[in-house]
């Protein structure tokens, strides 16, 4: 009985602590750098996702794909293609960081994650910050 009541306790926070994010659903994040940011170049981007699983491109498995990094361009339609091009990185190893290089300026940097053909999760699995390079 008493492992039960543990086990009821842990799923009850589970829920408490996840609840919202879970509710919502699946999502994408940077890590690094911030929005407004300005950053060196070379420069670490960081990745994050809730919900999804990252495992490199290949395979078309539910739940699951890799990171894109977007420069100056928008998020790309569920189920659209990411283009392979200086302005769409693709991190299709799996990846969840890397050090970017570009030239000073201001960018538009919009994370999308696609599954393991490349194909967009869609708007709702993209984030776009903005970032100064010095």
């Amino acid at each position: 009985m008493r492992n039960l009541q543990r086990s009821v306790a842990a799923g009850l926070l589970a829920a408490l602590v996840m609840g919202p994010a879970m509710a919502q659903g699946p999502s994408v994040s940077f890590v690094e750098p911030k929005d407004g940011a300005t950053v060196t170049s070379p420069f670490r981007v960081k990745f994050a996702v809730v919900g999804m699983e990252v495992q490199p491109a290949g395979a078309v498995v539910p739940n699951a794909g890799h990171h894109h990094l977007l420069i100056n361009r928008d998020s790309i339609g569920k189920g659209q293609p990411i283009p392979f091009d200086d302005k769409h990185l693709h991190f299709g190893k799996g990846q969840t960081e890397a050090h970017v290089i570009l030239p000073p300026g201001q960018y538009r940097l919009t994370m999308q994650f696609a599954d393991g053909a490349h194909q967009s999760y869609g708007e709702a699995l993209s984030k776009t910050i903005s970032v100064t390079v010095k």
